[in-house]
């Protein structure tokens, strides 16, 4: 059997049935109302501590190492960069998985 004949279309929706869909959009977004703009302030502000706390704390530890073992290299710009690595991937995935969150509620939503 072809798809077509397991699958068949929905049939074009009735003006009742758009009238409905959009009463209930209008529904959601007043339960849900998007974030403001101190929500986003916010989050710019966790993301900047997410990079700069690995990124002081490696530049502190590398300090440190290099008052008390003195060697050839330094050891605060290795774990200076090693901080901020850290950080940024800390910051991308934390965005991944907030992202990831709304579109499955974006998702539930919409079913």
């Amino acid at each position: 059997m072809t798809e077509e004949l397991k699958n068949p279309p929905d049939p074009a929706p009735t003006f009742a049935g758009k009238v409905g869909a959009k009463a209930a959009r209008k529904l959601k977004a007043r339960r849900n109302p998007p974030p403001g703009f101190w929500f986003g302030l916010g989050m710019m502000g966790l993301i900047g501590w997410a990079v700069a706390i690995p990124t002081l704390l490696g530049a502190g530890l590398g300090h440190w190492l290099d008052k008390h073992y003195p060697a050839t290299h330094s050891w605060t710009l290795a774990l200076l960069v090693a901080g901020l690595m850290i950080g940024c991937w800390n910051a991308w995935h934390w965005v991944a998985k907030e992202e990831k969150k709304m579109r499955k509620d974006q998702d539930n939503d919409d079913a």
